[in-house]
């Protein structure tokens, strides 16, 4: 799955040519002009790394960044600012809105993807916080302490973030549970606390991984990394 990159200048010329850049290195790129339209869009659309230029109309590059940082869906994304400053002022405003890295302007196909080299561990690690994997496998869930509870449910797909089951079981939104699944090809079997987020008219339901162990997450990550590849 490619990395997904959203570019905004004002300037189509330079827009344009980062555009062409990054596509040549395989990565998929939203071009945008207008800053309020990117900034619509990065509330409801997911990206996995974001280009934005510092000049421009309406939201600068610093105000698109202070903005992206408050929202749920792209606020962790990293940032990269193009400019014709890169003074010691421009840099430190910058950072504390939120700005990752600084390209500076005009840039050549050299610095373009030196810069990328740098910035696409982070872009990667973005993009499997939120891509989902079909996975079919039985899942074990119980609940209570006192009374436990029991039902055997399977699993649609898998995030870094949680999974979807079918069926739920009677538990509802908020409902907390332990589950036990494993992975194909991953000898060790995953025990996880989780919450139940979302229900889905088909009967299933969207929960939520609470305090994943490490070891589990950095399998899961692996697994999830390697299907992305395949």
């Amino acid at each position: 799955m490619k990395i997904k990159i959203m570019a905004v200048d004002d300037e189509p010329a330079v827009l344009n040519t980062l555009k062409t850049l990054l596509v040549a290195q395989g990565y998929q790129v939203v071009a945008i002009a207008d800053s309020r339209e990117a900034l619509k869009r990065l509330k409801v659309e997911k990206v996995d790394g974001l280009f934005v230029d510092v000049r421009m109309p309406h939201l600068d590059g610093f105000d698109l960044t202070q903005e992206t940082r408050r929202l749920k869906l792209n606020g962790q994304v990293p940032i990269v600012m193009l400019t014709g400053q890169a003074d010691g002022a421009t840099m430190r405003k910058g950072f504390n809105m939120g700005v990752s890295f600084f390209l500076g302007k005009p840039f050549t196909r050299e610095r373009v993807y030196k810069m990328m080299g740098a910035i696409k561990g982070p872009m990667s690690r973005e993009q499997a916080r939120y891509m989902r994997i079909p996975l079919h496998t039985p899942v074990g869930c119980s609940w209570g302490f006192h009374s436990p509870g029991h039902y055997k449910s399977n699993s649609e797909n898998i995030s870094e973030g949680g999974m979807r089951l079918n069926p739920l079981g009677g538990l509802g939104v908020g409902n907390g549970l332990s589950l036990i699944f494993a992975l194909p090809g991953v000898q060790q079997k995953f025990t996880v606390d989780a919450i139940v987020v979302r229900e889905v008219a088909d009967g299933g339901a969207g929960v939520k991984f609470i305090n994943l162990p490490s070891q589990e997450k950095a399998a899961l990550q692996l697994y999830i990394s390697n299907c992305a590849r395949d």
